[in-house]
């Protein structure tokens, strides 16, 4: 499964202290959010008491001027962030009163993605309270119960040092909020007073969907006016917001909570809330939900959906009358989140299978009540990436120009949608087999000049082995990318003995199922296998011995059969399987040719891709059928391939 995380920006929270000198610091943001929509750009100017703000303060993103605010405090820019998988320099500037220029900048590291492979270790955040509702601290591992699905886990470690957190403020900025805006804004203030320096808090105003957003920030100001402005209108949508706060890249090491403050009238949603319940708790987001205007200005089913949100994720709802209840409500989550347990443990299931795997933490004192999430997702198992190698030719057997949109691909009776699509360009490992066999010595410098030939000409990146097969068969030149190897192995080409033809062929399949990209095998021969004496098998391995090996490894072989005693059926049999090609003459003088025909086709192939609508990792044959019905044309491919295992 692929999970994003992001580095902190620069910065620090502004002093207020009148007697320095002007000084302009960036307030938000500090970091990135993932969250969707605009971004505020706030600057705020410190400045000796009774010396009047600046005229103008400009605002730049990676040094290109955004905006220029003239309008006086705040100065604010809004800006989309449209790359956050880019670092990105926010800046701002003033002219000062003596003639010089005031600056900040803020550097915005990049989200980056991580590949978690394994399970391996789940963290789990708890609160543990006596049974007066206070905080109890000090529990040691063997004090908790654990469980998981129902069954007993093992707890590896338990801390009592809360991390560091992003409150992220999603405040309800619809019609029906328009009376408690002054309410809500004092509220959000009370709530920067009782975060620690390393926490952070992000606004987040929202109608049918987030607006512009403002922070990481830790500025109380900036916070403030972030509320103020945003203004009242239109209707709600409680659940589309919450969606898209629990989708957002996760920031690092910190703790999400969500503050959702609403009056709970949720008219326009699209998102189902059981869905959305099930992506905050697969994000680990904890919600806290500040209930405007207490239980009496709610719904019975506003108020029970809100509830159950906050007890799922781990979080508390608060139904306050008055400011007061409103500034103790925020004062409780400040509290709760930061008088926090975290354990983890390694979980008895590893499976990566995506279920929902239930979490029940108790106490061994039955007196204490502990507060956690209820679960977690397992992860699910990796897209299944399907790449198909093929080849185009028309009915006389020319190649043929294709692109994308000529393609339709069925993977076992089903429909696939391609991604990717282009020309196979990557080095190619090519085994050469060459017949060493006593009926090859009349042509022995036909063959060795043929095949000298093709080694020079083969593409300088591709790498290139040789195979030579009589009574046995031997690897007589390994892997490389430097033909001196292969060049001197062929120098010594001597004719004599029988034919072991499939020996040959199966030794060619095991030493490129050993090696990684594209694989090809070339086999020359003129005859079919048996020994010298032509009374018996010249190879050890059996014809379907050798079917099986190429039809598990990504190989495409290409014959070369020489005169009329070859086996053609069964080297077109092989070449079919592969998606290959097998050519067959009487004439020695076309070998060369032939060669030719071979490195050509190598050479125009193309190279498809998609994730299967089968997510299935089993390990089974997938039969991939290749049509392109805008063109006649004949597609030639492995015809399938095998799904990875678990």
């Amino acid at each position: 499964m692929l999970i994003a995380t992001s580095g902190a920006g620069a910065g620090a929270a502004p002093g207020n202290d009148p007697t320095k000198a002007r000084s302009l610091q960036i307030t938000s943001p500090l970091g990135r959010t993932g969250l969707p929509g605009t971004v505020r750009i706030v600057a705020r100017v410190l400045a000796p008491a009774g010396e009047p703000g600046p005229a103008a303060v400009r605002f730049y993103v990676n040094g290109v001027l955004i905006a220029t605010d003239t309008d006086g405090p705040p100065y604010v820019a809004e800006w989309e962030d449209e790359n956050p998988f880019e670092p990105c320099t926010l800046a701002v500037e003033a002219d000062d009163v003596g003639g010089g220029a005031a600056r900040d900048s803020v550097e915005l590291t990049p989200f980056t993605i991580v590949e978690a492979s394994d399970i391996t270790s789940v963290g789990v955040d708890a609160v543990v309270l006596d049974a007066r509702g206070r905080f109890v601290g000090g529990l040691a591992a063997s004090q908790f119960i654990l469980r998981e699905d129902g069954l007993p886990q093992t707890i590896d470690l338990v801390m009592s040092d809360a991390p560091a957190a992003t409150f992220t403020l999603l405040i309800d900025s619809s019609q029906s909020m328009s009376a408690n805006a002054r309410f809500v804004q004092n509220a959000a203030v009370r709530l920067a007073a009782f975060l620690r320096d390393e926490d952070r808090v992000v606004v987040a105003p929202f109608r049918k969907g987030i607006t512009a957003i403002t922070g990481p920030t830790r500025d109380p100001a900036t916070i403030a006016d972030a509320v103020a402005a945003a203004t009242a209108q239109g209707g709600t949508a409680i659940v589309d917001a919450l969606q898209q706060v629990s989708g957002h890249a996760a920031d690092g090491e910190r703790r999400r909570v969500v503050v959702l403050v609403t009056d709970g009238y949720d008219e326009h949603s699209r998102h189902s809330f059981e869905a959305t319940l099930a992506s905050l708790k697969a994000g680990q987001v904890t919600v806290y939900v500040v209930a405007i205007g207490g239980v009496a200005g709610i719904s019975l089913r506003g108020e029970q959906l809100l509830r159950q949100i906050a007890r799922e994720t781990g979080g508390r709802a608060f139904f306050p009358w008055n400011s007061e209840e409103l500034a103790a409500a925020h004062a409780a989550i400040a509290a709760d989140v930061q008088h926090r347990y975290r354990l983890a443990y390694t979980p008895t299931n590893q499976q990566k299978d995506g279920t929902w795997r239930a979490i029940t933490l108790s106490a061994t004192d039955p007196s204490y009540r502990v507060r956690a999430r209820s679960g977690y997702q397992a992860l699910h198992p990796p897209p299944v990436r399907a790449s198909v190698e093929f080849t185009a030719t028309d009915h006389a057997r020319q190649y043929v120009d294709l692109a994308i949109d000529d393609m339709e691909v069925i993977e076992d009776g089903v429909i696939q949608h391609v991604d990717v699509f282009h020309e196979a360009v990557a080095p190619v490992a090519i085994v050469l087999a060459v017949d060493a066999s006593g009926s090859m010595s009349r042509a022995a410098g036909i063959v060795r000049q043929a095949a000298a030939h093709f080694v020079e000409t083969v593409r300088p990146g591709d790498r290139l082995a040789v195979v030579q097969f009589a009574d046995k068969a031997e690897l007589v030149a390994d892997f490389e990318v430097a033909r001196d190897g292969a060049l001197a192995a062929l120098h010594d080409y001597a004719p004599a003995g029988g034919t072991a033809l499939y020996d040959a062929l199966h030794l060619s399949v095991q030493r490129l199922s050993a090696t990684a990209g594209r694989r090809a095998i070339v086999v020359v021969t003129d005859g079919r296998d048996e020994n010298a004496a032509s009374t018996a098998p010249g190879s050890v391995a059996t014809w379907d011995t050798v079917i099986a090996a190429a039809h598990a490894t990504d190989a495409t072989v290409y014959a070369i059969g020489l005169g009329v005693r070859v086996e053609r059926g069964r080297l077109q049999q092989l070449a079919d399987l592969t998606g290959g090609e097998a050519y067959f003459t009487d004439d020695l003088a076309t070998l060369d040719a032939e060669y030719r025909r071979v490195l050509e086709d190598l050479h125009r192939r193309y190279v498809l891709g998609y994730t299967s609508t089968n997510a299935k990792r089993d390990g089974a044959w997938r039969a991939v059928e290749l049509r392109s019905p805008a063109k006649p044309v004949r597609l030639r491919s492995r015809g399938g391939y095998f799904a990875p295992g678990q």
